[in-house]
């Protein structure tokens, strides 16, 4: 087989010519204009679209695509002519039901013109780059009926006219307008645009800018407010009920341009309306509104809402911190800063969705305002004192972590920290000694929040103050147990030995113990020395409390809980009936400041005084004479008879903490010098101040000058020198 030779087969074309009736394409176009002729007339129910498309599929077939394509234009044309006559003709309100219907007709139409036309569509049409039939329909709905000289300036109008009725009330039918905006963006999103968007943009503009004037003019701030997002809201439901979704963007910027950009100072500023007096009155509806419309303006809405309100938070903080009146009271002082802070912590939280720029406002602004008094420090610590003493008595524990919280977010604003951490360290130290605070646990929460704050270095000398009163509680039962025996009737003694370096220093003043109480302070002091080696004990009787029997005029007996200073006054009454100031001043060693509080609190007590003072008066004279208060009487069998403290420092006090406060921070500015130029080597002046700032600002903002003395210091002592070319630039010596 494979050796046969293949067959070559042609196929040969038909010796005789295939001929066409001349008249074809003409009769085949008739029955088709007739067919589309029929369709438009509602009449395509008698119609074979099999046929038809026969007809349609052998005329480009037979090369009369471009006859039938014309002839298609040519019979849609005039039937769109005839239907934009009937469309100019509605009158009134039926002139958008008429356009409407003659659109769902024509697309119905359109369809079954498609259909017949298939063959066309897919064939002739791409290859000679023409218009395809539903474009086609489209293109000439447009031309001839939307833009015809009469419909296209009347259908605009009559759009605008029902939003307009719209916006003022009346109720339009939606679903008309739905459809016909529906057919605008058919023919081309460009037609939409053109056609209505353009010129309904425009008539917004004008209908807002009138209307806001008008509002502004006659109604307060909320008020306003209120009917702008009314007016925006209404613009949303508009677009989505029967505008393009692309609109969305276009029209509330409208809004938001006309009804509150152009009106955003006025609207801030308004007298006895405005942001301030929302502020003031917790409006927090209306400063939510005003967030959320003022948030809408791209260029700086918010940011004039939050330069307002800080600007009036600093105002307000500062006349607080600087009214002489609030600072007599250091814990009302407190309270009213963090019932500031809880207000508008409250206002950013429920009205400005805890925008993060205005919680910053809000810190910075507390920062500010905090630090212009000196004595805030001190006073927050007072705040501490009070509510470790007292304030928190029954309070459960998740309410005491709230109130430490707050107290902890003021001292993040200080810049002195370490000056709150003296004047804690002192409170903290009479809480202890005095056995006054409400909680250990309370007490020890909050050091650990400094601790996480600031860090051990913060925190480590007020943990050994805990420390010394664990270790003295166990030195106390060794006494007792050793020395048990030996005390007998003495009076009963309980010592708490403090680390000199963990206590706050108190200058020691010697006062004279009465002979009962020094026996048994001198058998304490031989058995701890006994017990430890190397150390030396000095009695801090300014800082002890004792309980006094007493027995009155008329035999009334009371337990006096008292001071040590008010102890040693009072024993001394056990072998005199009357004293003058100068015998007590001489007897006990007390100092001239603390005697006369002591003396104070004994003889010029609003309730009965245990001592009775002539002349009568409230302030100690050195001639003054003093005996006992034979009357003196109480429904308590205890009685504690507090010292006359001055709850705040006096202004010498301020100032010798202040004093001690600067002296502390010099090693600590050398160290941080020190630190720097010993990794950097070199460096000028200017950036060892920088960093110097940068490493202390977490305890205190370093003095320039204080930083410049200090360079001075490590100069003089060898561990920097000056380059010699540079007077500016410091070199580090190893």
């Amino acid at each position: 087989m494979s050796g046969q030779k293949k067959k070559n087969f042609q196929i040969e074309a038909f010796k005789h010519r295939v001929m066409v009736d001349p008249k074809y394409a003409e009769k085949t176009w008739k029955i088709l204009e007739h067919a589309i002729q029929e369709i438009y007339n509602h009449n395509a129910s008698g119609l074979s679209f099999e046929e038809l498309y026969r007809n349609a599929y052998n005329m480009v077939l037979h090369k009369f695509g471009e006859k039938l394509y014309s002839g298609l234009v040519t019979t849609m044309t005039s039937h769109l002519g005839d239907i934009s006559k009937s469309i100019e003709a509605a009158q009134g309100e039926l002139f958008l039901e008429e356009l409407n219907r003659k659109w769902l007709d024509h697309n119905k139409a359109l369809q079954m013109i498609r259909d017949i036309l298939m063959y066309m569509d897919r064939t002739f049409i791409p290859s000679t780059h023409k218009t395809p039939v539903h474009e086609l329909g489209l293109n000439l709905w447009r031309d001839v009926v939307i833009h015809s000289s009469k419909t296209q300036i009347r259908l605009q109008d009559t759009l605008l006219e029902l939003v307009h009725r719209e916006r003022n009330g009346e109720v339009i039918n939606r679903g008309l307008m739905r459809s016909i905006i529906k057919m605008l963006m058919d023919l081309g999103s460009f037609v939409y645009q053109e056609d209505f968007e353009q010129h309904f943009l425009e008539v917004s503009a004008n209908f807002y800018g009138l209307e806001s004037q008008q509002y502004i003019e006659s109604c307060d701030c909320g008020d306003y407010l209120k009917k702008a997002e009314r007016r925006l809201n209404e613009e949303m439901e508009r677009v989505s009920h029967y505008l393009d979704a692309r609109s969305l963007e276009k029209i509330t910027n409208v809004v938001e341009k006309e009804m509150i950009e152009n009106h955003m100072h006025r609207l801030v500023h308004m007298e006895n309306s405005g942001l301030v007096n929302m502020l003031v009155n917790d409006k927090y509806d209306d400063l939510g509104r005003k967030y959320n419309l003022f948030r809408r303006v791209a260029n700086g809405g918010l940011l004039i809402v939050r330069d307002v309100m800080t600007s009036y938070i600093r105002d307000t903080g500062k006349q607080l911190v600087t009214d002489p009146e609030r600072l007599k009271d250091p814990v009302d002082f407190v309270q009213r800063l963090l019932d500031l802070k809880d207000k508008y912590d409250k206002i950013i939280s429920l009205a400005f969705n805890n925008d993060k720029t205005f919680q910053n406002a809000l810190n910075s602004s507390f920062e500010y305002f905090i630090n212009l008094n000196a004595r805030s420090p001190e006073f927050i610590s007072l705040f501490v004192d009070d509510k470790l003493r007292k304030g928190l008595k029954g309070v459960s524990e998740e309410d005491v972590e709230v109130v430490l919280d707050k107290v902890m977010m003021l001292f993040r604003y200080l810049q002195e920290k370490d000056v709150f951490e003296k004047y804690y360290k002192q409170h903290l130290a009479k809480r202890l000694l005095a056995g006054k605070t409400v909680s250990d646990d309370a007490e020890r929460s909050l050091i650990v929040k400094l601790k996480t704050e600031c860090g051990y270095q913060f925190t480590s000398k007020l943990e050994g103050m805990f420390t010394d009163m664990k270790t003295s509680q166990d030195t106390m039962q060794g006494f007792h147990e050793s020395l048990g025996a030996e005390l007998g009737d003495s009076p009963s003694l309980t010592v708490q030995v403090l680390t000199t370096g963990s206590w706050p220093t108190q200058p020691s003043a010697t006062c004279n113990l009465p002979a009962e109480i020094l026996g048994v302070c001198e058998k304490f002091r031989s058995y701890y020395l006994g017990t430890h080696t190397g150390r030396r004990l000095s009695w801090q009787t300014n800082m002890g409390t004792a309980d006094l029997k007493a027995i009155f005029g008329k035999g009334q007996k009371h337990e006096l809980n008292v001071s040590t200073y008010q102890m040693c006054v009072l024993m001394l009454f056990n072998n005199a009936d009357q004293l003058s100031y100068k015998e007590i001043e001489q007897a006990t060693g007390i100092p001239a400041s603390d005697l006369k509080r002591c003396l104070q609190s004994l003889a010029c007590a609003r309730v009965k005084s245990v001592l009775r003072k002539e002349p009568i008066g409230r302030d100690i004279a050195e001639d003054d004479a003093f005996s006992v208060n034979d009357k003196f009487s109480s429904k308590l069998y205890k009685v504690r008879i507090s010292t006359v403290a001055a709850q705040r420092e006096s202004e010498p006090e301020n100032q010798e903490t202040r004093q001690r406060v600067e002296e502390d921070r010099k090693p600590q500015i050398e160290a941080a010098i020190v630190r720097i130029m010993k990794s950097r080597r070199v460096l000028d002046h200017n950036n060892i101040v920088a960093e110097v700032i940068k490493q202390l600002q977490s305890r205190f903002l370093p003095n320039p000058v204080v930083i410049k003395k200090r360079i001075e210091s490590l100069i003089e002592r060898e561990f920097l020198e000056r380059d010699k070319n540079d007077r500016k630039l410091y070199r580090y010596l190893a």
